[in-house]
């Protein structure tokens, strides 16, 4: 049976509305965009490569977010959740896997690029396939601890949507949390700041700079640091004297923003950006060997 939740105080249905048209767009976009990248790797022979697999999954995992933000965005417009307690559990557990997944693709591409650039050493298919194992599998140990107790998934401001449960604020929630920032931003940020630090000073001494070096880790501190300070918030103070709008816009913020990892990622990318020409219209943009290093 379908339960109807009311709205929480200091929503109107206005409100609701506008957020859940605003996650439907953005979700569209983001799922067309990315589906693109992932179904131009399968038909264009020249976009097969280690590195671009790397993008693949990326783009696998915004996927995975842009649907969660269409269930979002569907249970918006009815103004409840109607899925239940269970459905809400499987929304946050599929949620926080892809949005990790992603986060660990995007330090696995630095990683890859810093090797390419810095050290001249070429990814072999092998290792393309064990980082994307790795950064789907870590995500998934991570996304599933909730599950198990340890954090816990739940309804956010409006009912809608579901996500690590951070209203709490206890010792449980506090060590998950803590623990979860240093394995999926903080080291994945280091991994990717000191990586495209390398490439910008190898760029700096040929005067050739063949992508913006600064683009990937501001994109994801943009995309993540409103909700990774709400969280942490969260650890030391009372979060319910924030505003409820505000912090449903902190978390609707992440999957709002999916279609812009396939601008930096694959349609910022010159020789994907090629391949992905050549998928849409037949024709092929100057060479034929497709990667993904020069941005």
């Amino acid at each position: 049976m379908v339960t109807a939740y009311p709205l929480p105080e200091g929503f109107t249905e206005l409100e609701v509305f506008a957020i859940g048209t605003a996650l439907l767009v953005e979700a569209l976009l983001g799922f067309c965009l990315n589906g693109l990248t992932i179904i131009s790797f399968r038909k264009i022979k020249e976009l097969r490569t280690p590195s671009n697999l790397l993008v693949v999954s990326i783009a696998l995992a915004d996927c995975g977010i842009c649907i969660n933000a269409f269930i979002a965005a569907f249970s918006s417009f009815l103004r409840y959740w109607p899925y239940g307690s269970d459905g809400c559990q499987i929304h946050g557990f599929q949620g926080f896997l892809t949005a990790l997944a992603s986060i660990g693709s995007s330090a696995a591409i630095a990683w890859d690029r810093y090797h390419h650039y810095c050290t001249r050493s070429k990814l072999q298919w092998s290792t393309a396939v064990s980082m994307m194992v790795f950064a789907w599998l870590f995500a998934a140990f991570w996304s599933v601890m909730p599950l198990l107790g340890w954090g816990q998934y739940d309804y956010e401001p409006l009912r809608t949507c579901c996500t690590l449960d951070y209203s709490k604020g206890d010792r449980n929630y506090i060590t998950f949390l803590f623990a979860l920032s240093i394995f999926n931003f903080i080291i994945p940020g280091f991994i990717m700041l000191t990586a495209y630090q390398s490439i910008h000073q190898k760029f700096k001494k040929t005067g050739h700079f063949k992508f913006n070096t600064g683009l990937p880790l501001k994109t994801l501190v943009i995309c993540w640091g409103p909700y990774c300070l709400l969280c942490f918030y969260a650890a030391v103070e009372d979060v319910m004297f924030i505003s409820p709008k505000y912090r449903m816009v902190c978390l609707c913020h992440p999957r709002e923003f999916k279609y812009v990892d396939a601008f930096v990622y694959a349609l910022g990318n010159e020789n994907y950006r090629g391949g992905i020409w050549q998928f849409l219209t037949g024709q092929k943009i100057e060479k034929a060997e497709v990667d993904n290093k020069t941005k």
